[in-house]
């Protein structure tokens, strides 16, 4: 029998985010990131972000032509040049045995979310381990599965070291591809944003009365900093994090146990109608979710309406 389309899914999902981190590695050494700002100085799209959008695109789209991909970037996805499309899938995901539950999805009910470059701002500023492309796999709604792949992973090892890593996971199948570590016990130890702070994002911090604030950017990095235990939970009391950056970071941190919602508790939901901001913010943990989530002040609940 044939694999599940999950398992093929996310089998082609983790080749295609290694071809991704290929592009990004390639744009950042030819030394013409081609940058333009979108909102402002905050919100930046480079080249690797086109061209990792239109390689993972349509590279998925050519193999799963009727699931919905939704990409961060407003681009035609007409032409695409054969050198961007990359019809590899990983051999050990495919032995892997789809959870039963997921065993009959078809094609049309996935909706498919792509971060190319999460940390954009950070890339242009040569913070390269903070970047991360993402590409999370949603059925009914939930995120059930996703792929991280930290481009510059071990850069800080020197010449001749090899970069990059591939994170992956599925609900009842687990994460792989890192080491799941806890955090410092009665540590509390918070990841946020490193550009988008706000006084509602400090006095969120401050109400958890941390021992110690990790800045960083990327979505996708801050919940690895959570599953490999450098932080206890991930708060950001902000509007700015869209779908495709919690998408295949959620199913990643579910997979292994943990939580994420937005600052008032709610899920995210991922069906393709919904909107994509996530206009209430962010808390995440891999452990003692309600420890932070019953100290959120009410002020900065009623701040941010979903």
């Amino acid at each position: 029998a044939s694999p599940a389309l999950l398992m093929r899914v996310v089998a082609s999902a983790y080749s295609v985010a290694e071809k991704a981190a290929t592009i990004v590695r390639n744009v950042m050494a030819a030394g013409d990131l081609g940058i333009v700002e979108k909102t402002g100085a905050n919100d930046l799209q480079t080249k690797a972000d086109r061209l990792v959008q239109m390689s993972i695109c349509a590279s998925l789209a050519r193999k799963f032509p009727k699931v919905t991909i939704i990409g961060e970037e407003e681009l035609s996805t007409d032409e695409v040049a054969e050198e961007l499309i990359e019809d590899g899938h990983c051999e050990e995901i495919l032995k892997k045995t789809c959870p039963a539950q997921y065993a009959g999805i078809k094609e049309e009910e996935l909706v498919i979310w792509v971060d190319p470059l999460d940390g954009t701002k950070e890339y242009t500023e040569g913070l390269l381990d903070h970047v991360t492309v993402l590409i999370g796999i949603a059925y009914e709604g939930k995120a059930i599965a996703g792929v991280i792949n930290q481009p510059y992973y071990n850069y800080e090892a020197g010449a001749g070291a090899v970069l990059g890593r591939t994170i992956w996971g599925v609900l009842g199948i687990g994460a792989f591809g890192f080491q799941l570590t806890e955090a410092p016990a009665g540590k509390h130890i918070i990841v946020t944003t490193r550009s988008h702070s706000s006084t509602l994002v400090n006095d969120c911090i401050s109400a958890l009365n941390p021992d110690s604030i990790i800045r960083v950017g990327g979505a996708g990095n801050k919940i690895i900093q959570l599953i490999e235990g450098k932080a206890s939970a991930y708060v950001f009391a902000s509007p700015g994090c869209k779908k495709w950056d919690t998408c295949a970071p959620e199913a990643i941190l579910h997979a292994v146990g943990g939580k994420i919602t937005d600052i008032r508790g709610n899920s995210f939901q991922y069906n393709k109608e919904v909107k994509h901001m996530n206009s209430a913010g962010v808390l995440a943990t891999l452990r003692n979710y309600d420890y932070y989530a019953s100290r959120i002040p009410n002020n900065v609940k009623q701040s941010l309406v979903p």
